[in-house]
Parts: structure tokens; C-alpha cells; sequence
């Protein structure tokens, strides 16, 4: 099986289509207002139109108000909606798009029964949880052991990915996607990632590394 890959919190035109040059299958667009990936209307408008056919656009949520999906939806040609906070199913669903529902790995979470609450969700995206810190992009991995078994939707691994080690992510886990933000990001001169700005050249690495774990 092709593992599928998302290049998450694209925040520039030319990044996109870096993305989607490399062979990514989809890149995320972040709405919440509460991360410097954060992207307005008109430039994730300006990011959509720049893609070639057959690359997947994401919208990325976070306990928002059902008038921010709309107007997103309106703005933007999405065509799957994420949601990484404690929306409850039905409003997950009631947009009339595809969605993904993020599930935090975290200390006392069953997490096949939070995941099987979505049960119409088109995937479930397991990443890992950092207290304090942003509900996605942290840059922080966690066990993949603890990925359950009997999973009924389509699995896809997050949580602090880079191309160094998604190699051995796609070997231990062969999830059906992996979704990656901060590590394919442009790293600053404190060493942190520089959050919104992708490097071409990470995403490469990164796309690569899935597809020599696919064999």
C-alpha cells in the first residue's frame, strides 16, 4: 500500500506548490486563530488556486463556531474538513464535507473509544499531546505502540514527524496516511522551527523517506 501524505499549516502560495511538486497528496490549512500558522481566507484562496489536480485541500479546526466553518467553506474550495479539538460528532458532520477528527495521545484517554465516537469520519488522525501546548503541530512524538488495534477507519500518524525517522513511523505502524507541519518547516537560528514556513527541500526528504518505507 502507498502511505498517503499531508503537508499540514501551509501558510504561502509557493510552499503549496512545493508540496504538491514533491508528490504530496494534500497539504492542511490552518484557521485557528490561536497558532502562527494561522492563515486568512484570501491566502489560503490564493494557496488552493495555485495547486495542480488531484492534490486534496484540508481545512483545519479548532472548536470553532459553525460560522467560521461556513465562511471558510464559502471563501475556500476545501474539500475535507479537520477537527483537532472536542467537537462532538454531529457537528463535526453537519457541514456536508468529508472530515478527519484528530485524537490526542494522551495519559488516561482510551483512545479506540474516543476515536470510534467518529464514527463517520473519513479518517482518524492520532497525535500526540503536549499539555499547555498547541492541539497539533508541536513537534512532539509519542509511543506508536500505543496506536490501538482494531481500527475501523483509515489510520493516519502524526505528532512530531521529520524525514529522520517517518521511515520507521510508516515501518512500525503502516498507518494510511502520515501528516506532518513543523518538521519539514524551515529551522531558525534558535534551532526552532520557523512555524508556517516550509523548506522544499524537508518536504522532499520527508515524501521520499515515506516512499522508500512503502518499498
Amino acid at each position: 500500500m502507498r502511505t498517503r501524505v499531508k503537508i499540514c499549516g501551509i501558510t504561502r502560495v509557493d510552499d503549496g506548490v512545493a508540496a504538491a511538486l514533491a508528490g504530496a497528496d494534500a497539504i492542511g490549512l490552518n484557521f485557528w486563530s490561536g497558532t502562527p500558522r494561522c492563515v486568512a481566507l484570501d491566502q489560503a484562496l490564493a494557496i488552493t488556486n495555485a495547486l495542480p489536480a488531484f492534490v486534496t485541500v484540508a481545512g483545519l479546526f479548532v472548536d470553532p463556531a459553525p460560522e467560521a466553518v461556513r465562511a471558510a467553506l464559502a471563501a475556500v474550495p476545501l474539500d475535507l474538513l479537520q477537527f483537532h479539538g472536542d467537537e462532538p460528532p454531529d457537528f463535526c458532520a453537519s457541514f456536508g464535507r468529508p472530515y478527519v477528527k484528530a485524537v490526542p495521545v494522551k495519559p488516561g484517554v482510551d483512545l479506540l473509544h474516543y476515536a470510534s465516537r467518529y464514527a463517520g469520519a473519513r479518517g482518524w488522525l492520532f497525535d500526540a499531546f503536549q499539555p499547555g501546548g498547541l492541539p497539533g503541530g508541536t513537534g512532539t512524538t509519542f509511543d506508536w505502540n500505543e496506536v490501538p488495534g482494531g481500527l475501523t477507519r483509515p489510520l493516519i500518524l502524526s505528532g512530531g514527524l521529520t524525514p529522520q525517522h517517518v521511515g520507521a513511523a510508516v515501518r512500525a505502524v503502516r498507518p494510511w496516511a502520515v501528516d506532518v507541519s513543523s518538521g519539514v518547516e524551515v529551522t531558525g537560528d534558535d534551532g526552532k522551527p520557523n512555524k508556517g514556513v516550509k523548506s522544499p527541500p524537508k518536504i522532499a526528504a520527508f515524501i521520499r523517506e515515506v516512499r522508500n518505507a512503502d518499498g
